[in-house]
């Protein structure tokens, strides 16, 4: 059942991006995280009150606090920024330090082990994010501050992460998402006004992105991977995002037509790859 949870977690996080590319062009980077942050705290509270979750312990608030905060406010924010500033293939690239300093604090401040086939597979995933973000970079352009604002995002990623991974102990899965994203609702508004302004202007189409990013990569696969992260660790749980390069150019490939070059299906398999090896177990030795 993790393993489930985290695969309907990296597909539904590949399926953001092809969202994102629609919804980024109507939506401010501010308008678009809390558009789909309230759309995602609506589905969550609902479930909540059905399955009757009640409020989380007092053990659990400050991880929930910290994590709300970083991942879903100032994350989602900064990495809309910071894709309207750098190609999508540089993003793709810096972004994906997140796994590595997820597992590099969880062994500081978690106290987890890291063994080297975690750590292969992460240097493996990674060679694969990089070649694709070099295959998708093509002429694209890359600035400092968008490479700032990426390197911001993949901070903040992997801090929320390692925050929410002790919360998990006191709260469910639902709870920790639902009071997460709520926490990082409220931190977005002061983009309401423009918020409402681009709904204003926006088509149809992007409208209906932003809330299937709320409903979907964010409602159910935040909580799903809050389900998997209560039973393993962060590392290995950061690990398995390195799916989802691989994901987004299949999904490319299916949805926008875009045909992947050798280069990229070579990224692509390094990635899918590097998670088969950081997630498999050392076979214990007989006598």
């Amino acid at each position: 059942m993790p393993l489930a949870a985290a695969g309907v977690t990296v597909v539904l996080w590949a399926s953001a991006f092809v969202s994102i590319r629609s919804a980024g062009s109507a939506y401010s980077p501010g308008a678009l995280a809390l558009g789909r942050l309230l759309a995602g705290a609506l589905v969550l509270g609902l479930v909540c009150a059905v399955r009757r979750e009640g409020l989380p312990p007092r053990a659990a608030w400050r991880g929930i606090a910290v994590s709300g905060v970083l991942w879903f406010g100032v994350y989602m924010v900064v990495l809309n920024w910071g894709e309207q500033e750098v190609d999508a293939g540089t993003a793709a690239m810096v972004v994906n330090i997140g796994p590595i300093l997820i597992a590099l604090l969880g062994g500081k401040l978690l106290g987890e082990s890291l063994p080297p086939r975690l750590l292969a597979g992460m240097a493996v995933s990674f060679a694969g994010a990089v070649a694709v973000g070099l295959s998708m970079s093509g002429e694209g352009h890359a600035s400092v501050l968008g490479v700032a604002l990426c390197v911001l995002a993949a901070m903040a990623y992997a801090s929320g992460v390692v925050a929410q991974k002790p919360v998990l102990a006191h709260a469910s899965a639902l709870q920790a998402t639902t009071f997460g994203c709520l926490i990082g609702a409220v931190a977005c508004l002061p983009f309401a006004g423009q918020l409402i302004g681009d709904a204003r202007d926006a088509p149809l189409s992007a409208t209906l992105n932003m809330l299937y990013l709320g409903v979907f990569p964010t409602a159910l696969a935040f909580t799903t991977w809050a389900y998997a992260l209560a039973r393993t660790t962060a590392g290995r749980m950061g690990a398995t995002t390195y799916a989802v390069p691989a994901l987004v150019v299949l999904m490319a490939w299916l949805v926008l037509d875009e045909v992947p070059g050798l280069l990229t299906l070579a990224g692509g398999a390094l990635c899918l790859a590097g998670v088969a090896v950081s997630r498999s177990r050392r076979r214990a030795s007989t006598s």
